[in-house]
């Protein structure tokens, strides 16, 4: 199970789109409000309503944490302490992390990008303490995916496919979005 997290001011393409690629593809994404609240307003006032709440969930069964940016978001993300503590036991138990644009900053401040590559929104650099930064669209270092920014929302989803079913899972769930080249 991929649990996607939202907290108020997440960007909502980055989010969706990891959601839609990866349920297209079959992977179970359950998509979790860090706001006690269903609803979660997003960086452009959007109303997401989320599947379920941060406390309802046993996290047990989770392949993989995956973080939407977006300002506040992101910080917001790091703000919420159970979700620290989820991501560090998530981490030192192996499993895969996903995070885009501002979101790696949580992944950084945590210390789980030290030589690690990685990619995020320009202007983030500083908070991904010890990792090597790239600049790519998607980048992808053992169980750390990393996201560049909006643009790349459906590349990550596509990177988590191929991470989880392989490269011609995620080449036809591409196809089928008429995204080419992949």
């Amino acid at each position: 199970m991929i649990y996607l997290f939202l907290a108020t001011g997440f960007e909502e393409c980055e989010a969706l789109g990891m959601v839609d690629t990866c349920r297209r593809a079959g992977l179970e994404v359950n998509i979790v409000s860090t706001t006690g609240e269903a609803v979660v307003r997003s960086a452009h006032g959007v109303g997401i309503c989320a599947d379920s709440l941060f406390e309802d969930n046993d996290y047990s069964n989770a392949t993989m944490l995956a973080l939407p940016g977006g300002m506040p978001g992101a910080t917001n993300l790091y703000a919420y302490a159970p979700l620290r503590e989820l991501i560090i036991e998530h981490a030192k138990a192996g499993k895969a992390l996903a995070a885009i644009c501002a979101a790696p900053l949580v992944l950084g401040r945590l210390g789980l990008l030290a030589g690690k590559k990685c990619t995020c929104y320009p202007g983030f650099e500083g908070e991904l303490t010890g990792a090597t930064i790239t600049g790519k669209l998607v980048e992808v270092d053992g169980n750390i995916l990393t996201g560049k920014g909006p643009a790349a929302a459906y590349f990550l989803g596509y990177a988590i496919i191929e991470f989880f079913k392989g490269h011609e899972v995620a080449k036809l769930v591409a196809d089928g979005m008429l995204v080419a080249g992949l």
